[in-house]
C-alpha cells in the first residue's frame, strides 16, 4: 500500500446504497483493506516471452553499498515506482517524479536520472520500444534490473518482483495502462482536484470461497482518494483496466466474484466510522471497470455490452459496479463514485 500524502480525508457527494467503500478518516497507517501478503517478493513476471540479458557480473556487497550510498531521495522513488508498477515508460517516470521542475529542464533531467540507473543496472529496458525505434531513448520502457532488485529486497517501502523474461505485448500493454490510470489520479491530486489517500497496484485480498472453489480477488489498482486533505472521509475503489482482451462473460464472471466477496463480509469491518449519526457508514468498495481498445468505436461497443450484460444477469446488483472510458475516472472520483 503507498500512500500520495501523510494522511486521508473524504468529503464526496452524497451517495445512497452501501457501495463505494466510504469510511471516516484516520490518521492510521495504510489500509486495514490490504492483505499484508500484498508485499511480497514475487518472479518471474507473468506473461513473459524471451529472455532479458544476464548480469555480466555479479554486484560485489562493497559496490552494492556503495551505489545505495550514492543514491538521492529521487533515486530511491523512482526505483520504489518502477518496482511498484513493474513497467514504467521514459514519460511516465517523468510525470510522476520529475513534473515539478521547469518544462524546459524536466524531460533532459528526467534521461540523465535514468541513465545513471541504467549504468548501475538498477533498471534495465526491455528490448520493445513503445512507438518504435523512432522514438529513440523517450521510448524505452524501465523495469528493475539485477542491482536494483538486490537493493529494493531489503527496503521495506518497496514491492518488487524479479523480471527474468521479456513481456509479452499483450501484458506489457496492460500493465502500463494500469500504470497510466494511477498516473491519472496522482496528476489530478496535484491539480488540486482530489486527494489520493492511498493506492496498490494488484494487491491481493483474503482468499474466500466460492461455489465450491477458492478465490483470491487481486484488482488492477486499488484506491482510496478525499475531495481535499481536510474531508472527513474517504471512498474506496477496486479499479479494473480492460484493454479488449477478455470476453465479455469473463468479464461477468469476475463481477460475481466481486459481489461474492462482499457478500461475505470481508474487508469492512475495520472501516466501521465512528460518527453517532450514522452518516457516512462503512461501505465495500465500488468496481470499477475502465475499459479501452485502440479502436474507439470498439471500446464503447465493449463498455455498452458489459452494461447490458449486468443489467440482464437478476444476480448482479448494478450498484456495485461502474463502467467508464478511461477519461471520465476523475469525474467519476469526483463525486464519490456516483454517476
Amino acid at each position: 500500500m503507498n500512500r500520495s500524502k501523510g494522511q486521508d480525508g473524504r468529503g464526496a457527494a452524497e451517495r445512497s446504497g452501501r457501495f463505494g467503500g466510504r469510511f471516516t478518516s484516520t490518521d492510521t497507517v495504510a489500509s486495514s483493506l490490504v492483505n499484508g501478503e500484498s508485499g511480497r517478493l514475487t518472479a518471474p513476471t507473468d506473461g513473459a516471452l524471451g529472455t532479458i540479458s544476464p548480469p555480466k557480473r555479479r554486484v560485489s556487497q562493497r559496490d552494492l553499498d556503495r551505489i545505495a550510498a550514492s543514491l538521492s531521495a529521487r533515486d530511491w522513488e523512482v526505483l520504489r515506482s518502477v518496482a511498484s508498477h513493474r513497467f514504467l515508460t521514459v514519460d511516465q517516470i517523468r510525470r510522476l517524479h520529475f513534473a515539478a521542475l521547469s518544462p524546459t529542464s524536466n524531460a533532459r533531467l528526467t534521461q540523465k536520472a535514468l541513465q545513471r540507473l541504467r549504468r548501475d543496472r538498477l533498471l534495465g529496458t526491455l528490448d520493445r520500444r513503445i512507438g518504435g525505434v523512432g522514438f529513440g531513448s523517450s521510448g524505452l520502457v524501465h523495469y528493475i534490473d539485477v542491482t536494483g532488485y538486490r537493493l529494493l529486497q531489503h527496503d521495506d517501502r518497496s514491492r518488487v518482483r524479479r523480471h527474468v523474461k521479456e513481456p509479452t505485448e499483450t501484458f506489457l500493454r496492460h500493465t502500463l495502462a494500469v500504470a497510466e490510470t494511477h498516473l491519472r489520479l496522482v496528476e489530478a491530486d496535484h491539480r488540486g482536484e482530489l486527494e489520493l489517500a492511498a493506492w496498490d497496484i494488484e494487491p491481493t485480498w483474503p482468499r474466500f470461497i466460492r461455489l465450491g472453489s477458492i478465490v483470491r480477488l487481486t484488482p488492477d489498482l486499488y484506491a482510496e482518494t478525499a475531495l481535499s486533505p481536510s474531508s472527513a472521509y474517504v471512498d474506496s475503489y477496486f479499479i479494473e483496466v480492460d484493454m479488449g482482451t477478455e470476453s465479455i462473460p469473463r468479464l461477468i464472471k469476475k463481477c460475481h466474484d466481486y459481489q461474492a466477496y462482499e457478500r461475505v463480509g470481508i474487508g469492512t469491518g475495520n472501516h466501521a466510522p465512528s460518527d453517532s449519526d450514522g452518516e457516512g457508514e462503512a461501505g465495500f468498495p465500488l468496481v470499477v471497470w475502465i475499459m479501452t481498445h485502440r479502436n474507439m468505436a470498439t471500446a464503447e461497443r465493449r463498455r455498452r455490452a458489459l452494461r447490458d450484460a449486468i443489467i440482464r444477469d437478476r444476480r448482479l446488483d448494478p450498484t456495485l459496479l461502474r463502467i467508464i472510458s478511461p477519461d471520465q475516472l476523475i469525474g467519476l472520483v469526483q463525486k464519490g463514485g456516483g454517476l
